[in-house]
């Protein structure tokens, strides 16, 4: 399970550094790149709850292996794309086969270890392994783009999915369909829709109007269509006699907070992630190479911290350790914009993105924890589910808002690294309110290990 995460967490990060290779190649420019990066993770995200009921409803071990098979046969297919619509076409297969493994692999791990110790620490290990995936994408990246060729950083996934498909075809339980009930596919559609349209409507409303001839009337459209297909998307789920999110899901307040906390907190971590790249890349000048070299520190110490999490979430509680995270991500964001501010060279990074890193480990294990506390085996996948989309819809809506207004061009003479981190600071003293609400116990029961 955890390799599967990370070879879908590497996927996320890994086409950042290549994205002027792929341009060159396919003579597309910036505005049609965004969707290489934008089209995988939202539309993973958007059908990470599909993927959780398909998981409760089929059977969990029987979509893991569909969707650890589609996402390697996108993989490959990416690799050899011969036009760049058959590159985003392959982005956004990979996403419907994150779709359908993540939620399936988070709800076996749920399922496999209880509550307490045995659970934080497995959770511990699988947002690790996810942290890990995202920052090492980008040195991957850099070292297949200059030795390889940028088809490489997706066919080297391709033999390791076989792998987790072997292994999982062995070693995962398999269990008995809970039935044949009709899917909420209008409120997929829905949910896939409402952000891909936001994205749209704020990069082009960045653009302010010099998209290429495009009419100006585009951005103002695709953001009511947005508003419009969420609300339609509440409509839906309220009348469905099977709805994609049971709105009895929403009756456990300490989980609807972590879901908020966890969308806030990603939008800012995902944020810091393009911000570094940014700096490194466009304001130093450095390579691909030279700038995942560069943020190897912020990987170490992901490694470091999720060993020492289990511990505090232990001994002080899930609101302690979020709070914490939370407050780290903050005094990271408030780093970058004074290293950017100042001009310093990259490893003043260093500081920042050790930061990121515990803010990572801290508060996405302890939101994680919170919000599959008490699940039941009926709802796990669901429940998996929400949880995941809430991290990656938070993350790749971040993007969006955080770093495409902070370097939009309607935004002349003001220092985008200071505007993009101002942004994520007033989203992480929300998420902060947030979970301070959260009332749960703050104890970490140490049962015993069986």
């Amino acid at each position: 399970m955890a390799m599967l995460q990370f070879f879908i967490a590497v996927d996320v990060t890994v086409v950042n550094v290549a994205l002027p290779s792929i341009g060159a190649h396919f003579g597309v420019d910036g505005h049609a790149l965004t969707w290489v990066v934008v089209g995988y993770t939202i539309t993973g995200g958007g059908l990470l709850m599909l993927g959780g009921r398909l998981g409760d409803l089929l059977g969990r071990r029987r979509v893991l292996l569909l969707g650890t098979t589609v996402f390697g046969a996108a993989s490959l297919l990416a690799g050899l794309a011969p036009s760049f619509a058959v590159l985003v076409a392959a982005r956004l297969l990979q996403g419907v086969g994150e779709a359908l493994a993540l939620p399936a692999a988070m709800s076996v791990i749920v399922l496999l270890f209880p509550e307490g110790p045995r659970r934080s620490r497995a959770l511990s290990v699988w947002a690790a392994v996810a942290s890990c995936g995202l920052v090492l994408g980008f040195v991957v990246s850099g070292f297949l783009t200059e030795l390889l060729g940028w088809r490489w950083i997706f066919l080297v996934t391709v033999p390791f999915i076989l792998a987790v498909l072997m292994a999982a075809a062995v070693l995962v339980p398999g269990e008995r369909p809970s039935g044949g009930a009709p899917l909420d596919l209008p409120g997929s559609l829905l949910l896939v829709s409402a952000p891909l349209l936001l994205t749209f409507g704020v990069v082009e409303a960045g653009e302010g109007g010099a998209g290429g001839g495009r009419p100006p009337w585009l951005a103002p459209v695709a953001l009511v269509g947005a508003a419009v297909a969420g609300a339609l998307f509440i409509g839906v789920e309220r009348r469905s006699p099977n709805p994609l999110v049971p709105l009895r899901l929403f009756r456990n307040r300490p989980r609807v907070l972590a879901n908020l906390a966890t969308a806030l907190l990603s939008a800012a971590l995902s944020t810091s992630f393009v911000l570094f790249t940014y700096y490194l890349q466009d304001r130093l000048g450095a390579g691909p190479l030279r700038a995942g070299v560069t943020m190897l520190p912020l990987a170490v110490t992901l490694i470091a911290a999720s060993v020492l999490v289990p511990r505090v979430l232990e001994r002080r509680g899930a609101r302690t350790c979020v709070l914490a995270g939370v407050c780290c991500t903050a005094l990271a964001m408030a780093a970058i914009a004074l290293v950017a501010h100042s001009g310093a060279t990259g490893p003043a990074m260093i500081p920042a993105m050790v930061l990121i890193a515990a803010g990572m480990c801290l508060g996405i294990v302890g939101l994680q924890y919170v919000a599959v506390s008490g699940v039941t085996e009926e709802d796990a996948g669901i429940v998996s589910g929400v949880q995941r989309a809430a991290d990656q819809l938070g993350g790749s809506t971040g993007i969006t808002l955080y770093v495409g207004l902070g370097f939009a061009p309607t935004l002349h003479g003001t220092d985008p690294f200071l505007a993009s981190t101002f942004l994520a600071l007033a989203g992480l003293v929300v998420a902060g309110f947030v979970t301070w609400r959260i009332s749960v116990p703050t104890e970490v029961t140490a049962e015993p290990v069986s």
